[in-house]
């Protein structure tokens, strides 16, 4: 045990917190802006399957809400436990806006839920639905706090090192908040976070809807809620490839190492090869079994057949590990395509034929929580991309991390991982319990999807 890393074990044991954690904001920020279409969509026609789709949807949401706060205060404990040495440099940047994102969590978002949820027959129809905005604001404020600092993490801006008056180390100090929050990343990694929030809750939405419709529950509400979430994902998905382009572009500019990595490229060079498959192996610096399209990577990443694209030799010592970098980047890109693929086949079945086909359907169902695979796989890529570093150019995780005994972090690894995979596996349990209570609810009513007019907004109808 004893002969374990503990900077990896500390490291590894964050990462699991974080991508536990991570899952249930990725839905509650996407989701609260749903519920807030479907009672839009009941105050402008008055038909009840809006408000039944609201009734059901505000259910799965109150459940990942809850699970996303005690995971968020779990993983809030870890910066003082494992990595101490990151508020001592950069807590005068990293405090506030935690704190803002803290506040905004608990003080709007928790407190205009309780009204979602049981202020309905308490309060005006007006005042709930304006409670319902506000915590779609709010999820989407505490996204944009988080992004701020994780964004500032990987290309800082806005500050100075100086001495600590006490210690004399060296500390961070904000010269700048505005060039701090809006840091070079943080345009690109908000839009695409956000967007990935869309893309998940997409195919959450319509995952459950096809699996209620395929045991039989063919109420207006549980088709409303199908092509809404069939449309989101027609759309959304193309708009995050767009978008993840534009992201590698600035990854490009500022942390080319992490891009290095990502293309599995060695040697600096014009022309680079877009490589689609390989074993990266650093002890040779090259790829086994490579199957590469030469000059496609200069061509998207510099949009010059020849662009020169630096390689990761140029960054020896100073680069991430580059085969989970180089795999999670091709799990991200390989999902995305599926999902673009499965959102516009059942956009197109929707629009010419007037219904999902079973086989599609069972598809949905399947793809149900492709969103969260997608979604991880891109925050490895950012995350462990960053490496050695957790402020890029300032801060190594390596100066950060608390020193304890491997034991300890192996045992308390272990125990968040047991109780992480028993949570996670209830919370699916439970969301497809709630589908088939909802159905058994319901009053069936055989009938296929109407036509759709068109590719673009909430609905078809």
């Amino acid at each position: 045990m004893d002969n374990f890393d503990p900077l990896i074990l500390h490291r590894i044991q964050f990462a699991a917190n974080i991508s536990f954690h991570i899952l249930f904001p990725t839905i509650t920020i996407a989701l609260a802006w749903v519920l807030l279409f479907f009672k839009l969509r009941f105050n402008a026609t008055q038909d009840a399957k809006w408000m039944q789709a609201y009734s059901f949807w505000v259910k799965v949401f109150a459940l990942t809400f809850a699970l996303g706060v005690v995971s968020g205060i779990t993983m809030s404990f870890q910066f003082g436990t494992n990595w101490p040495g990151f508020m001592k440099t950069v807590g005068n940047i990293a405090g506030p806006l935690l704190a803002y994102e803290v506040m905004t969590a608990f003080f709007l978002e928790a407190t205009f839920l309780g009204i979602m949820l049981f202020g309905m027959q308490r309060v005006s129809n007006r005042v709930h639905t304006l409670a319902t905005f506000l915590v779609a604001f709010g999820t989407s404020m505490s996204a944009f706090w988080i992004l701020a600092l994780n964004s500032w993490m990987q290309t800082p801006a806005g500050f100075e090192m100086r001495p600590d008056p006490q210690t004399g180390a060296m500390v961070a100090y904000a010269t700048d908040w505005w060039a701090i929050i809006f840091n070079p990343s943080f345009p690109y990694k908000f839009t695409h976070m956000m967007t990935a929030c869309f893309v998940t809750v997409a195919f959450v939405v319509a995952g459950i809807s096809a699996y209620r419709w395929l045991r039989g529950d063919r109420a207006p509400a549980v088709l409303a809620a199908l092509r809404t979430g069939v449309v989101m994902a027609a759309v959304a998905v193309p708009l995050q490839i767009v978008l993840g382009d534009l992201h590698g572009l600035a990854t490009l500019k500022h942390q080319p190492a992490k891009l290095a990595a990502m293309e599995g490229l060695w040697d600096t060079q014009k022309g680079a090869p877009a490589v689609l498959f390989g074993l990266p192996d650093e002890k040779t610096r090259s790829n086994r079994f490579e199957i590469a399209i030469p000059k496609l990577a200069s061509l998207y990443l510099t949009h010059e057949l020849d662009g020169e694209v630096k390689g990761l030799n140029d960054f020896k010592g100073k680069h991430p590990p580059v085969a989970p970098v180089f795999w999670a980047f091709r799990v991200m890109v390989g999902v995305g395509m599926l999902m673009l693929a499965v959102g516009w086949l059942s956009a197109w079945q929707l629009k010419r034929q007037g219904e999902i086909k079973p086989w599609l359907a069972r598809a949905l169902v399947g793809m149900t929580f492709a969103g969260w695979v997608a979604t991880l796989a891109g925050w490895y890529v950012t995350e462990i991309g960053r490496q050695p570093y957790l402020v890029y150019g300032v801060l190594t995780t390596a100066e950060a991390a608390a020193t304890i005994p491997t034991p300890m972090l192996a045992s308390t690894l272990a125990m968040y991982l047991t109780i992480y995979l028993a949570l996670l596996v209830a919370y699916i349990s439970v969301v497809f319990h709630m589908a088939r209570k909802a159905g058994i609810a319901s009053s069936p009513q055989p009938a296929k999807l109407p036509a759709a007019t068109s590719t673009r907004g909430g609905s078809y109808a």
